[in-house]
């Protein structure tokens, strides 16, 4: 099975830093650029605090990499559309000889 890898998509990572305040504030750095093809799952609506909010999973297709390499994504990372947010929940093999990925992952609104 082919896969259509026609989608750029920024890989990032969270960093966190001492806010100076005794906190910490969260950052999200890119790690790269990986061309991938986006499969829309299921998606859902719930309630909101203001309003109705959608929520959409998708299968992300893209090269595989050996484990431990930065360019394999990982659960604690994200993949960037522009402002669309994707958060991986959880990357598999998508084809027996191991040659892509499948990003398993949930598409986030910013804030």
């Amino acid at each position: 099975m082919g896969y259509a890898l026609n989608r750029p998509l920024v890989l990032e990572e969270a960093v966190t830093t001492s806010d100076g305040a005794g906190g910490y504030a969260t950052q999200w750095q890119a790690l790269g650029t990986l061309w991938a093809e986006l499969r829309a799952r299921s998606g859902s609506e719930r309630r909101g605090v203001i309003a109705p909010e959608g929520r959409m999973l998708f299968r992300i297709y893209l090269r595989a990499a050996p484990q431990g390499s930065p360019q394999r994504p990982r659960p604690d990372q994200r993949l960037r559309d522009g402002v669309r947010i994707f958060t991986i929940l959880a990357v598999s093999e998508a084809d027996p000889q191991g040659a892509f990925l499948i990003c398993h992952a949930r598409e986030e609104v910013p804030a």
